[in-house]
């Protein structure tokens, strides 16, 4: 059999092991999403989820890092009662993780924290902007969605001083880069 092009077969260990690493972030972006819901003005909330949609990008690289993140969030917001949310959270979070580990795969490496705060900070603008644009669908007033970007500012600094610190202390110890080629 061909190969498609860029395809490239990794030994049976790793990819069970990515398949696992990818289900157990998704499971720690579900309950971090969960373990703080504070209600925002548009009817969404803010939660702690970011932090890890962040980090599994960093650790599993953009594919894997998206699907964990949006998957693991969109489940959060169907089990804390967002059923409408799950639609737009899988989408965002998954672009936002996708972004994130691009960019960190461009330059993150190469930059240290700095490059990790940049890819962080990049991997939230799909965040705001699209719970602003969703929320703004819904109420038929972008003006009015408006009213939940303050909170989604919050909610990003927080993943962003979080991810950034975690992968920065994650990235000093060699076994968990052994795990983690990625970082």
């Amino acid at each position: 059999m061909e190969k498609t092009l860029g395809q490239r077969e990794l030994p049976l260990f790793h990819r069970v092991l990515l398949l696992v690493l990818t289900a157990l972030f998704a499971a720690f972006a579900c309950v971090a999403t969960m373990v703080l819901v504070v209600p925002s003005p548009t009817g969404g909330y803010m939660n702690l989820g970011d932090a890890v949609v962040l980090t599994g990008a960093f650790l599993l690289g953009p594919v894997y890092g998206a699907i964990a993140g949006g998957v693991g969030s969109a489940l959060a917001d169907l089990l804390a009662g967002y059923a409408s949310y799950v639609p737009a959270t899988l989408v965002i979070k998954a672009v936002m993780g996708l972004l994130a580990g691009v960019l960190y795969r461009g330059i993150g490496r190469k930059w240290n924290g700095l490059g990790l705060l940049v890819c962080a900070a990049a991997g939230e603008i799909p965040m705001i902007i699209g719970y602003w644009l969703y929320d703004g669908f819904w109420m038929k007033s972008l003006t009015g969605a408006a009213a939940g970007i303050p909170s989604n500012l919050v909610q990003a600094a927080f993943g962003i001083v979080v991810s950034v610190a975690l992968a920065a202390a994650l990235r000093r110890n060699h076994d968990v880069r052994r795990l983690f080629p990625n970082l």
